[in-house]
């Protein structure tokens, strides 16, 4: 889950924790990625609210090296118990929720020494109870499913 064969991602082989990510425009992100059997990439922010995720979320997507795309998470850190994420989806764009992000976030989280292993994670679309298990490696998620749109398609 956390070399870059798995991600998949190019480069150097080994884990990318704390990463530096040179964009096109000249602006640099730390980042970290790996995979929740999908990819994804942390970026930790000031400012998660504020941040144009819109802006940065697609040309990280489809960055060169993510061969197969990959899911950005923009997270503001609040304290060591939880976090604010918010997600861009490959594909489809930013979305109200995203549980292997919020589970990814939390693996980042821990592994950037920013938060412990259980937390809070704050999306738009509600919260989640996560916890990255010491003992067995995995996440657990705890959350409400909620129906946010109902739609009909007439044939």
């Amino acid at each position: 889950m956390l070399m870059r064969e798995m991600i998949p991602m190019l480069g150097e082989p080994g884990m990318a924790v704390n990463e530096t990510l040179h964009l096109p425009d000249g602006i640099n992100f730390e980042i970290t990625a790996l995979s929740m059997s999908n990819p994804h990439v942390v970026i930790f922010v000031e400012d998660v609210k504020n941040f144009p995720v819109a802006k940065y979320g697609p040309v990280i997507e489809s960055f060169n090296l993510f061969p197969q795309r990959t899911n950005v998470e923009f997270v503001q850190v609040i304290n060591r118990k939880e976090v604010i994420q918010r997600t861009w989806e490959r594909g489809a764009g930013e979305t109200m929720a995203c549980g292997t992000g919020a589970s990814a976030v939390t693996v980042a989280s821990v592994l950037t020494r920013q938060t412990d292993r259980k937390l809070t994670v704050h999306l738009s679309g509600g919260d989640l109870k996560t916890e990255w298990n010491e003992k067995n490696n995995h996440v657990f998620l705890t959350g409400p499913a909620v129906e946010v749109f109902r739609g009909d398609w007439l044939l």
